[in-house]
């Protein structure tokens, strides 16, 4: 694995860096039948470069309908979503295609690797149409997959299959990693890993991260929480001091 930077407490202010994501009075309803359900109902949020950001809250709180609007998977019903300043909502299907294609990195709880593919073979799907992306090679090295190139899905465990979901996710070089529940489908211990994973991108790339989870005690790893409820943000604080995955027990 290419030699980590050494892990120090962060001087930076995430709440004083440049906003890089951000909506303002986001709102998305689903018709159910007779029924309107309110999976986001006026959500303000930003996303600021550098930072690694914990969105917290149940199952059915809006998290992961917020992160796939943010993401440009899914569009909102009303409300506003900015890139760097540029409307996201006004954009077409194109625009954000190039925009998932080029400025975002997703890591979802369940890999979403092809299992006819090699962890090489899955990276370079990717690679193959950024920009300025990572070698396949080199990003699973960061990822400690050095050794593990031409294996297949099936041949890996799950920690290692989530590792090389991650390496396909940071290839392109985004500056936006999001995150849905990854530790989802592991043990405790390979969870922490992959924490441990998505923290040092954080801090070595400076990849603005943020990453959703149900689980309370990962919020300590974060430079900020927001907390959402019933499709509302209840809560946001600044983390005063960052814990190491190490640190965490649940």
């Amino acid at each position: 694995m290419r030699q980590a930077l050494p892990l120090q407490e962060p001087d930076r202010q995430p709440q004083a860096a440049r906003p890089i994501l951000a909506c303002h009075d986001l709102r998305k309803v689903y018709r159910m039948g007779e029924v309107d359900v309110h999976a986001l109902d006026g959500v303000d949020f930003t996303l600021r470069a550098g930072e690694l950001l914990v969105l917290l809250g149940v199952s059915g709180s809006g998290k992961s309908t917020l992160l796939n609007i943010l993401g440009g998977l899914d569009v909102a019903s009303s409300g506003q979503v900015f890139f760097e300043g540029r409307d996201l909502t006004a954009a077409d299907e194109d625009e954000l295609t190039q925009y998932r294609r080029h400025s975002v990195g997703f890591v979802f709880q369940f890999y979403n690797l092809i299992p006819s593919l090699t962890a090489r073979e899955n990276v370079a799907l990717v690679t193959d149409i950024a920009d300025d992306p990572l070698e396949p090679e080199e990003a699973l090295a960061l990822v400690g997959l050095g050794d593990r190139l031409d294996h297949f899905p099936a041949q890996l465990s799950g920690g290692e299959q989530q590792r090389v979901a991650i390496a396909r996710a940071v290839a392109k070089r985004p500056p936006i990693l999001l995150c849905d529940e990854p530790t989802g489908a592991l043990d405790f211990r390979t969870g922490i890993l992959v924490l441990e994973l998505i923290e040092r991108i954080n801090r070595e790339l400076g990849t603005a991260t943020a990453l959703i989870t149900h689980n309370a005690p990962i919020a300590e790893i974060a430079d900020r929480v927001v907390t959402l409820a019933d499709g509302r943000v209840l809560d946001e604080r600044i983390v005063e001091r960052r814990a190491r995955p190490s640190e965490l027990r649940w």
